[in-house]
This record gives C-alpha cells, structure tokens and sequence, in this order.
C-alpha cells in the first residue's frame, strides 16, 4: 500500500514539475527534484505577514528551502525566533536555532540555509520552544490541505518529533508558501504520517484548508532500518526490536 501511495505522489510530482517548467513559473533552470523556487515567492511570504497567526507567532519552524527564504528573512526581521533542521536531521542536535536578538548578519543574510548552518547554534529538541507557525515547502497541495513535498519526508518527520515532544499542537499553524500553478483541485495521494496543511499561501490567494490530517507522532512502520540508523534522534528513540 506505502509503495502505492509514494508512487501515485512521484506522478503528481512530474506532473506538477512538468506545468511549472512549461510554464516559467520557477527562478531555477528547473523545478524537477526539488521544492520549486518559485516565481512569486517573496508575494506569498508578504501575505502570510499579514494573517493573524502570523502576527500573533513568536517561534517559527521553517523549511531551508528557497522557496521559502523571503517567510524566513520576514520572520527574524520581525524579531520571530526562526528554527530549521540540518540537512537529513543528520546529527544528534538536528535544528539550526536562529535567535534575532543574536544575529551576527543581516536578517535576509541569516535565513539562508548556508548561512545559518555557520551561524546559528545547533540544538536538540529539548533546547526548542512551543511552535506558533510550521512553514512547509511543497510541490503541490490541494485546497484541503493535503500536500505532496519532494519526496524525502524529512518535513514530516521533524513534525512528528515536535508533536511528541509536546512543542506542536492544537495552538500551532500549518501553512505552505506555494505558486498558483502548484494548487490542484483534485484528490491527492496520502499516508498517514503525511502532514497536512491549514493554511496555503500563493501571491494571490489565501487559501484556508478544512480538517487537514495532522499525525500524532511517528509512525514507525513507514521507516526502515536505514532510514531510522541514519537519523541520530530517531536511532535513540527506536523502539526495541
């Protein structure tokens, strides 16, 4: 059934990617293989500025994507203490702790993801705070909320880790900074550990999701041996065998 469903979402993903090239919708040479660094993306993270839950946020989680830098540069500018995952949470501290009180470098300096890994301090979750907003990238969601990412699930697992450690919950909100052409009206394939969205946010358009899934940790039926060894904090968490 999981290999049902990841390979349903690889067709959503050529398919979207497809539309995106055809369409000059990306800044890259090509949106394949990644979350599209869309056209439009410092709009989108200027209307989520004005939404509500993002005023009242004081602690940001984001994903290091390009797409979303402009909703990172905005966030530490507001003095919003911003939170990402090294790459392939691959070290037993797994987030960059971006503190705007502490920056060395100008904001929309400090929110790329090169930066911040010479900069900010690598922590474990227990140094983290109650999350207010979860920024997603994605390659292509639709308007209940269910969206389909680049395929690693790193996004959903970082989820997953918060929500145990009670820092994600009911308070927090999910939203995702995206293109229009990236929007589809239509049915998309879904697991049980995939992270849904509140709120979608295009240049254009805000997007309000009805009931989006959300899990309550990990599900570790849908990770394997390699994937859990790979990940110090998932490795120290296993359960026995």
């Amino acid at each position: 059934m999981l290999v049902d469903v990841n390979r349903e979402k690889q067709r959503v993903r050529e398919r979207v990617w497809n539309v995106l090239d055809t369409g000059g919708a990306t800044y890259d040479a090509t949106a394949h293989g990644r979350i599209p660094n869309f056209v439009g993306s410092s709009a989108a993270a200027a209307a989520l500025g004005e939404l509500a839950s993002w005023k009242h946020a004081r602690v940001i989680k984001a994903v290091p994507d390009k797409a979303q830098l402009p909703v990172r540069a905005l966030a530490l500018s507001e003095g919003k203490t911003v939170f990402m995952a090294v790459p392939r949470l691959a070290d037993p501290a797994p987030f960059y702790l971006l503190d705007p009180s502490a920056l060395t470098v100008p904001p929309a300096e400090a929110a790329a993801g090169r930066v911040a890994a010479d900069i900010a301090p690598k922590v474990g979750v227990d140094a983290l705070r109650a999350v207010d907003v979860v920024v997603l990238g994605s390659v292509a969601v639709n308007r209940a909320g269910v969206r389909v990412g680049k395929g690693a699930g790193y996004s959903d697992l970082e989820f997953a880790l918060l929500t145990e450690a009670g820092l994600i919950g009911d308070h927090t909100t999910v939203v995702t900074t995206v293109h229009g052409l990236q929007v589809l009206d239509e049915e998309l394939p879904a697991t049980t550990h995939d992270v849904g969205v509140d709120v979608i946010v295009t240049p254009e358009e805000i997007i309000n999701c009805s009931s989006p899934h959300r899990p309550s940790g990990l599900v570790w039926e849908h990770l394997d041996a390699q994937k859990i060894a790979s990940i110090p904090v998932l490795a120290a968490r296993a359960p026995a065998s």
